[in-house]
């Protein structure tokens, strides 16, 4: 059936497989161009990981090139498979990840160390989407603990840039300048209410933090941060081989069993920010869906778990990665969302949108004069992420707690994991619970203290198109 034929209140055209939805480029959903040409130019924050796997793991370049071009071929997973999203990193949690690596010596261990911390989430998110247990083990958690993860989550974002050999010192400058930008761009009150003036300030809010990228090419070298990029013409070349021999277990055999209980801690936390992910995916499409009666949208949370734990696991055994691989990247999904919501004539379905999109940034990927012109200021771009993903982390950390406790002992919870890891953090907010609730452990208290916050604080900018 062809994308064409899709009857008024339907699905997009799609084979059946199982729990899954293939859909076909073409065949079952129109190429958007708009959104392609758009991941053309947003691969540079897929590209923002090759900083974090050479300082990590020591890899070469080109080795960990060949990760970012192996995630981004799983990113399509998606929406072939019928999850009507943008993927991306699970963010938040990469800086409790990056701490958690770090503590084991650089080489092989390191590199086992990563491995079984991915295998574990993938199997994890694997189990809970097949069995339908995703939503309950998240409500299991208290509310404090929770929030406390996400907090901690945040702390760490901002610490890791911020601390002695972070990229702060290397970028004082250019992350000064651009990241004040961006947080005007994103976050102020006055930019929100002008943008909708302006069609120029329109295009620029919706390209998320691309232009602010674009502007550190110009400013690093300005401020003699960054050398100027030096554009190489050609296909890049990724090293399989040398990833495949020095950091898989293909070339240094499988982890060992140690190393996979001693991630559990880690990987709990990493989970419970996970699933804030997939629970903003869900009301993203139905705000969309909502709006778009012509197109059903099915998205299905034990579907994703499927789709992003498999990756996960898969990408544990070809291509280990810090950034993980999570169920969506917020800041995309919205402005493809956005563009969603002006009608068919504009993008006939969503799964045109986030499909185009990540077409856009495998292509990319391939092209050499795009790899090199972004390749010296990568450290920002990954600064950048994770100083608005920290804010955005703490705000919605915050949000989680539903009283003054609560939201007391998230602060305990959340300075502990950002300094002495999951293992500790968890620790302490199982008895700081115990302690202050006793048998409302699992529940808490709810006083009221935020009702009032969020009512008049309703008129503020939508800060979870970040």
């Amino acid at each position: 059936m062809q994308w064409k034929n899709r009857q008024y209140g339907e699905e997009s055209p799609f084979i059946p497989m199982g729990p899954f939805k293939l859909r076909l480029p073409f065949i079952h959903y129109k190429f958007e161009w708009p959104d392609y040409v758009q991941g053309l130019l947003m691969c540079a924050v897929d590209l923002a990981a090759i900083p974090l796997l050479v300082e990590l793991l020591g890899m070469p370049f080109e080795a960990a090139l060949a990760v970012v071009m192996l995630n981004g071929l799983f990113y399509l997973t998606h929406h072939l498979l019928g999850d009507p999203v943008i993927p991306g990193w699970i963010t938040p949690a990469i800086p409790l990840i990056m701490a958690y690596v770090s503590a084991f010596p650089e080489g092989p261990e390191r590199v086992y160390a990563l491995i079984s911390f991915q295998l574990m989430l993938g199997i994890l998110s694997i189990f809970l989407g097949a069995t339908g247990l995703a939503s309950k083990v998240v409500n299991l958690v208290p509310p404090a603990m929770k929030s406390g993860i996400i907090l901690g989550a945040g702390f760490a974002a901002v610490i890791s840039v911020f601390q002695a050999g972070g990229r702060f010192e290397s970028f004082p400058w250019t992350i000064t300048i651009t990241i004040g930008i961006a947080f005007y761009l994103l976050f102020s009150r006055h930019f929100n209410s002008i943008k909708n003036r302006n069609k120029s300030l329109q295009l620029l809010a919706k390209l998320g933090i691309f232009p602010i990228i674009t502007l550190a090419v110009f400013i690093a070298p300005i401020f003699k941060e960054a050398p100027w990029p030096t554009i190489e013409w050609g296909f890049t070349k990724p090293d399989f081989a040398v990833l495949w021999s020095e950091y898989t277990v293909f070339g240094l055999g499988f982890p060992p069993l140690e190393m996979f209980l001693t991630a559990l801690p880690t990987v709990l936390a990493t989970y419970i920010v996970l699933f804030g992910d997939v629970l903003q995916s869900k009301a993203l499409i139905d705000e969309a869906d909502e709006l778009r009666p012509d197109e059903k949208i099915d998205y299905n949370p034990n579907r994703a778990h499927l789709i992003f734990g498999s990756r996960n696991s898969i990408m544990s055994i070809l291509g280990p990665d810090v950034t993980m691989s999570g169920p969506l990247w917020a800041a995309m999904q919205v402005v493809v969302v956005e563009r969603y919501k002006e009608g068919k004539k504009v993008m006939d379905s969503i799964f045109g949108g986030s499909g185009s999109f990540r077409w856009g940034t495998n292509t990319a990927l391939l092209l050499m004069p795009i790899v090199s012109l972004l390749e010296p200021i990568l450290g920002v771009a990954l600064a950048l992420t994770l100083l608005i993903q920290g804010y955005v982390s703490v705000r919605i950390g915050i949000m989680e707690s539903h009283s003054q406790r609560d939201l007391g002992v998230a602060g305990i919870i959340g300075a502990i994991l950002a300094t002495k890891g999951a293992t500790w953090a968890f620790a302490a907010g199982i008895l700081l619970c115990l302690l202050i609730y006793g048998k409302q452990f699992f529940k808490g208290e709810n006083d009221g203290t935020f009702a009032k916050d969020v009512k008049e604080d309703s008129k503020a900018p939508n800060e979870e198109s970040v």
